[in-house]
């Protein structure tokens, strides 16, 4: 059964960090490339970025340069270091196995106040 847990949310003022973690079981890891999401309220869930097997990374242009994505392959786990956080950043962040893309966990909610 694939799982994919997210934690490392939480409320933060503007220019603040966060790193969240997300965790996977079920699937060989290291053979999937990973990506997160989030979706903002009454938006759509929108791509925010993705590594691939090989550490290959690409963002969202919104995100260049404040986040980065990064894996080890060791803990199935795929982090996601946000800094410089923006009011627009607040969302639900989902992470996702490419390869299991209609699997999503609960997500973890990241709010910025100005």
């Amino acid at each position: 059964q694939v799982q994919l847990v997210e934690s490392g949310g939480g409320s933060v003022q503007a220019g603040g960090s966060l790193r969240l973690s997300c965790v996977a079981s079920g699937i060989i890891f290291s053979l999937n490339a990973m990506a997160w999401y989030r979706q903002a309220p009454g938006k759509q869930r929108e791509l925010v970025a993705r590594i691939t097997t090989r550490g290959i990374t690409n963002y969202q242009d919104s995100v260049k340069g404040r986040f980065t994505i990064s894996r080890d392959n060791a803990k199935n786990t795929v982090y996601l270091q946000m800094s410089s956080l923006k009011p627009e950043d607040t969302a639900v962040y989902y992470c996702n196995a490419v390869l299991y893309s209609t699997i999503w966990g609960q997500g973890t909610l990241v709010t910025v106040s100005s």
